[in-house]
């Protein structure tokens, strides 16, 4: 036994346990969480031409967009806002239980029109330059709006042309207010008046922020997930993943042994990393991503399962422990290569041609099959490495060799089995 190589090993194993018990946690929860696991609401919307406002790529790109700003400008916590076809938008709201308040700011078109008692329009909302809530002196809920320089102009020239006259100010063909004209006002502000609480001044503000919509927007499909849901959902997603790995480690440890023990630690290994993967690209987990995770790992210890086999091999032959460790890994690699490469193809044709669940779904299992082939080729490699150098058995039952630990070498080699 070498003990200064077993020394090294043990540390290396402590190292690697103590890191997964620590980090386990605090990874797992920064990962922000997607609406099955969260609950909250999934609105789908679909662009319809409207007179000259026709559906086109470019024109629902710039409605996905504006909807984003409207949305991030609500503070929602972790929105997802994303295209589904050629006029389909997908808007998932996590934590909001309240879904037709949300529609009411997000889904209007936001047509914004400054009109003198004729019905002629003066003014847009391409005028605008900014918009606020307020509260007034009375405790009255209003908007406060800036003008553009040329937005400025117009308005003075028409507030000095309907002197003691009525402007109403509409917005999506609604009126919200239809002030009197007591002077010209010509410094480029201007407020709305009408909103019946602060909620509503606000979102009013919001979306004449945004600005318009370029095409009409259609409400699908509404659903809501609630946090009961959700936490089910969770809890029974870890669930899952811990008899999954469980099932693993024990399906590893019995078939091979301090092998098995081995991919064992690589597996915590790649746990780890493609968690600390998915926090630094401020990736969203779902349930199909989480189905996504635990099939890569099944496809980890694939790896794993073909160099010990490649290994056991090489032992019957009559190779040393470690000539059967290098030979194992070598002539395995090829075949786990182009077993991994022919499933990270299949994850990105779903991520290409799904959407939405799909795709996590593909980004979870793209990445978990890359992470788990470098755990599984570098890592298993060097810490058996360093379990042979340990010389606790130079027997291959443990090491998954199908032979009685009772049998001999020499017995093993001429095929004497017992």
């Amino acid at each position: 036994m070498n003990g200064k190589a077993l020394a090294k090993f043990l540390a290396a194993i402590a190292i690697i346990v103590a890191a997964f018990i620590y980090f386990i946690g605090p990874l797992a929860q920064s990962i922000k969480q997607g609406l099955d696991l969260q609950g909250g609401t999934h609105i789908v919307l679909e662009a319809e031409d409207a007179g000259e406002n026709k559906v086109t790529d470019d024109a629902v790109e710039r409605a996905r967009q504006i909807l984003e700003r409207r949305i991030n400008e609500m503070g929602l916590a972790e929105p997802l806002i994303q295209r589904e076809g050629k006029k389909r938008i997908i808007i998932e709201l996590p934590g909001v239980k309240d879904p037709d308040q949300a529609i009411k700011t997000i889904g209007k078109t936001a047509v914004m029109e400054f009109k003198d008692e004729n019905g002629v329009v003066h003014l847009t909302g391409n005028d605008l330059k900014d918009a606020k809530e307020q509260i007034g002196q009375n405790k009255q809920f209003m908007v406060g709006i800036e003008f553009t320089d040329a937005g400025a102009k117009k308005f003075g020239d028409l507030t000095t042309a309907n002197v003691g006259r009525h402007i109403g100010i509409y917005l999506d063909g609604e009126q919200l207010t239809n002030p009197v004209v007591n002077e010209p006002i010509t410094g480029g502000k201007a407020v709305i008046t009408g909103s019946q609480t602060l909620d509503d001044a606000k979102n009013l503000a919001i979306l004449l922020r945004s600005g318009a919509l370029p095409v009409k927007v259609n409400v699908l499909e509404v659903r809501t997930v609630g946090p009961t849901l959700g936490q089910d959902s969770k809890d029974k997603s870890v669930t899952a993943f811990a008899v999954g790995v469980g099932l693993i480690v024990a399906f590893m440890l019995i078939l091979y042994r301090v092998s098995g023990f081995v991919a064992t630690m690589a597996l915590l290994i790649y746990v780890l990393a493609l968690l600390a993967v998915l926090h630094f690209l401020d990736a969203t987990l779902t349930l199909p991503g989480i189905a996504g995770i635990i099939l890569s790992m099944g496809v980890a210890v694939d790896a794993n399962i073909l160099i010990f086999e490649r290994f056991k091999e090489e032992v019957k032959v009559g190779k040393t422990l470690r000539m059967s460790m290098e030979s194992g890994f070598r002539r395995a690699f090829a075949t786990i290569v182009d077993a991994n490469v022919s499933v990270m193809i299949t994850a990105a044709i779903l991520f290409v041609l799904g959407s939405g669940t799909v795709r996590g779904f593909a980004v979870t299992l793209g990445l978990g099959v890359l992470i788990s082939m470098i755990t599984a080729v570098f890592v298993s490699r060097y810490l058996l490495r360093m379990l042979i150098e340990c010389n606790l058995t130079n027997h291959p039952f443990w090491y998954g060799a199908n032979v009685s630990p009772t049998a001999t070498m020499e017995l093993y080699k001429k095929g004497g089995k017992k």
